[in-house]
């Protein structure tokens, strides 16, 4: 295993989509729920640096009523965590999210959630556009097919970024 990946307070967690409709849909190479587990591992370990948790979750533009399990996966949310609704496959557009994160001071974006190739790498390549530093956690993902997730983690988030597993996210030690 390769040293830890030191991260501040100047770190957020970005999880995108960790819906109920979408966790419960066939994926690859892992289930939603090693996901979501994954995921609440790691929004645990931010929570007690003190960093952000930032969850985006999908709403459908146009209908009277959304789907079921449209809304965050019970429990995920806690207090002091970013929600965002976006309205398109990435996160930031016409969200606000680029304005909060300024506002907050966050020059780095740590990636997990679903799928791995639309919403993930939507939300990452708007980042990236931004200036923002990437980590990405594979083990924090999944896409529709194993194909799909490979492609991006394999060819595309070490274009943008930083691939690691869950394992290897740390928070530096104040001096």
């Amino acid at each position: 295993m390769t040293a830890p990946l030191a991260l501040d307070a100047r770190s957020a967690l970005v999880l995108v989509d960790l819906m109920d409709r979408i966790v419960a849909l066939p994926l690859e190479p892992r289930k939603g729920t090693e996901v979501l587990s994954v995921a609440e591992e790691l929004a645990a370990v931010f929570r007690a640096a003190g960093a952000l948790v930032v969850l985006i979750r999908v709403e459908r533009p146009g209908v009277a009523e959304q789907p079921p399990g449209s809304d965050l996966v019970a429990g995920l949310a806690q207090d002091g965590d970013l929600e965002i609704v976006k309205g398109t496959i990435g996160g930031f557009q016409g969200t606000g999210l680029d304005d909060r994160l300024r506002e907050l001071g966050v020059t780095t974006l740590v990636f997990g959630g679903i799928a791995t190739n639309l919403g993930v790498e939507s939300t990452a390549r708007a980042a990236a556009d931004l200036g923002y530093d990437l980590v990405f956690v594979e083990d924090a993902m999944a896409a529709f097919t194993a194909a799909e997730h490979e492609a991006s983690v394999r060819l595309d988030f070490p274009r943008l970024g930083s691939v690691v597993r869950a394992a290897e996210v740390a928070f530096a030690r104040e001096g």
